[in-house]
């Protein structure tokens, strides 16, 4: 056996090593012949090379391994279909221009930043040669123009998933646009794209992504009952919307999700001020609409929902809607219905407060 970890001078001593002691420990093959070994690192099969690097963990390996030689960079632009850069504190976008010719083959790609580095070029880069690509977190790259959504557009027509949350210089004639050649997106977060997210961006989403199942307009506050009740038409699998801090939106947008989108699992209606009862009553009356055969309230049904500093509803009406979606809980365990900051919604009380024991049966998966 080889014992120790060696350093950075000794790495092909202690392979060499490591090999030796590998084969006299194993003797020979069945067929009689000696076992194949390998003189060096380079000469390590492309199968095992891509569980190495795998089993590692670390997107830093990847980028230092696909610098040893030209196998190890074509084995890894062939085998490796994720990359994340968000580790990169700085050089992001000239390291993202240097890599994408190399991993071409890239589906999901996450170049989230916490101090803005991305620029165009780099996303221009990623859409020349990462055409492949399902999912990509852009998110708080504010240095971004709309170069980069038309990029995206003509480059990687196949996104399923994309976040540019914090994007705050997209325009809405872009993100029309890219919606028109990216038919396939099933999760688009928008959160803060104010100038992006509008009503007629909705429409486009809702005539071109059919496929849609979660969106993230939380303070787009251009975004009006137009837009929302479009969405609700046209991507009836929704899931999950988040329309946080879109003050402009009323009881229409809400109405129009509980009988459009019979899947909703999580809506976030916080610091939406201008919805009242009426839209509780529709969300509780959604599910009797829903119903069919054997429904189930806990898996199909409403499971998260923020109505924090929506001051004009009652208890009521919100109770009718707790009622109506068991997976729906106040209690500090789950806490699934959020109703912070309004005081008079107090009394509203889960299954679990009267039912304890059915309260954790009924206990559902996170929403989408």
């Amino acid at each position: 056996m080889v014992s120790g970890r060696p350093g950075n001078g000794e790495l092909d001593a202690w392979f060499k090593s490591l090999m030796v002691s590998s084969s006299s420990q194993r003797g020979q093959a069945e067929t009689g012949g000696p076992l194949p070994t390998l003189s060096g690192w380079k000469d390590l099969p492309v199968e095992l090379l891509l569980r190495i690097i795998s089993n590692v963990g670390d997107d830093r390996m990847v980028i230092v391994a696909s610098g040893v030689c030209t196998g190890w960079r074509d084995a890894l632009g062939w085998g490796v279909t994720s990359l994340s850069l968000s580790w990169c504190k700085q050089n992001m976008n000239n390291l993202m221009i240097s890599l994408a010719p190399k991993f071409t083959k890239l589906q999901v790609l996450t170049l989230r930043q916490n101090k803005p580095q991305l620029e165009d070029s780099a996303v221009e880069a990623v859409a020349n040669y990462c055409h492949d690509l399902r999912e990509l977190d852009l998110s708080r790259s504010f240095r971004l123009s709309d170069r980069s959504l038309y990029a995206l557009a003509h480059g990687c027509p196949r996104l399923t998933r994309l976040n540019i949350s914090g994007c705050s210089n997209f325009s809405d004639t872009a993100l029309t646009y890219l919606t028109c050649r990216c038919k396939n997106l099933k999760r688009l977060n928008l959160c803060g794209c104010v100038k992006a997210a509008s009503d007629r961006a909705l429409q486009a989403i809702a005539q071109n992504c059919g496929q849609l199942q979660s969106l993230n307009l939380g303070w787009c506050d251009g975004v009006t009952d137009k837009g929302v009740t479009s969405l609700a038409s046209g991507c009836p699998d929704l899931r999950a919307v988040d329309l946080c801090g879109c003050v402009l939106i009323t009881d229409e947008s809400v109405v129009a999700l509980a009988n459009g989108c019979p899947h909703l699992r999580s809506l976030g209606l916080y610091f939406c001020q201008n919805i009242t009862d009426r839209a509780m009553y529709s969300l509780a009356n959604s599910r009797v609409k829903s119903k069919r055969g054997r429904w189930d309230a806990v898996k199909d049904g409403l499971a998260n929902l923020n109505i924090s500093q929506c001051t004009a509803l009652t208890p009521p009406a919100v109770q009718a809607v707790c009622d109506s979606f068991p997976a729906l809980h106040t209690c500090p365990e789950r806490h699934s219905l959020i109703i912070s900051g309004c005081l008079s919604l107090t009394s509203v009380h889960c299954a679990c407060a009267l039912h304890p024991h059915r309260g954790r049966a009924l206990m559902p998966s996170h929403a989408y």
